[in-house]
């Protein structure tokens, strides 16, 4: 695998809930959802609605891969869960290559309850009572495992699956040769339980996925640090200003960030690429490409996530 091999995907741009209207076209209407593509590895981050169409061209591929069912390519995916919000979680349900019997699924989640596993907060959110076959009626091979800070993920070359580590020293965080390896860094400010933050890397390239943090005054420096020279931040960037410290409905301690301290955070993490992500579903085009246009002049490096575009890192 080379470096060029790495590539990002947004399918799900979107917080708090999923909106379909001709004035949100351009950025899109589905909830979190990004792809990310190293070489035969695909991983993806965050379950919203951005995941229904992703599962939809994945299921196309692995029938266009053979005539014969028995033939055709086994899909292997690696699905993390930044936390259980109805926003991060709410299209796994409809995701199709779970239909298929030669799937590996991999998830790794953080859920927030000490006594409760992710398997079983997504057994019970999202299937039984609440959907028409339970999580242990799909087809797919799962394995479905709880993450937390003291964990690394690590794909070694040739292997079918990933290994989930325990960190020991601080080698156990470095990559090696062409391993694919995913770090974690758990943010408190998201309500209630805190969200984890994830670090891709591979072959010195790294890509850091931030959604659902809030930054106070003087930043969020355990982010920053975590962050430090990525080659990509894609942060959190619910809010205007205006919105966050409004009189009437004030934003602050709702567990988002504004524009302006992604903005912040990016410069001070020295990121090369900054990605305005998990917009309010109450902006529209129009207002969006005018906080763009806004941060565009000021900064180069910087832009909005919509929904279909990729970037390679």
């Amino acid at each position: 695998m080379k470096s060029s091999d790495f590539k990002v995907k947004f399918w799900g741009v979107r917080g708090s809930y999923p909106l379909a209207d001709k004035d949100f076209l351009k950025y899109g209407g589905n909830t979190s959802c990004v792809e990310i593509n190293i070489g035969d590895s695909r991983i993806i981050l965050d379950c919203g609605t951005g995941i229904i169409p992703l599962g939809n061209e994945i299921f196309n591929e692995h029938i266009s891969s053979a005539d014969n069912v028995f033939d055709r390519k086994p899909v292997n995916i690696t699905v993390l869960l930044s936390h259980i919000h109805q926003d991060h979680i709410q299209g796994l349900n409809f995701f199709r290559p779970l239909n298929i019997q030669t799937t590996r699924f991999n998830l790794f989640g953080y859920s927030g309850y000490d006594s409760l596993t992710i398997e079983k907060i997504l057994s019970e959110l999202l299937y039984g009572k609440s959907f028409p076959v339970n999580l242990y009626d799909v087809t797919a091979h799962c394995n479905i495992s709880d993450i937390n800070e003291t964990n690394v993920i690590v794909f070694e070359k040739n292997s079918q699956s990933p290994t989930l580590k325990t960190i020991v020293s601080l080698e156990d965080i470095k990559p090696k040769n062409d391993e694919i390896m995913i770090q974690f860094m758990k943010s408190n400010s998201h309500p209630n339980f805190g969200v984890m933050c994830f670090k891709v890397m591979y072959k010195g390239k790294i890509v850091v996925y931030a959604t659902d943090t809030e930054c106070y005054s003087g930043g969020s420096k355990r982010l920053e640090m975590f962050a430090k020279d990525a080659d990509l931040l894609i942060h959190d960037s619910q809010y205007t200003t205006e919105d966050y410290l409004s009189a009437v409905m004030p934003k602050q301690g709702y567990g988002h960030s504004t524009f302006d301290m992604a903005f912040e955070t990016a410069q001070k993490a020295n990121v090369k690429k900054l990605a305005f992500f998990h917009f309010d579903p109450s902006y529209n085009d129009e207002k969006l490409e005018n906080i763009e246009n806004f941060f565009i002049n000021i900064n180069k490096n910087c832009f909005f996530a919509k929904e279909g575009l990729e970037v390679c890192i």
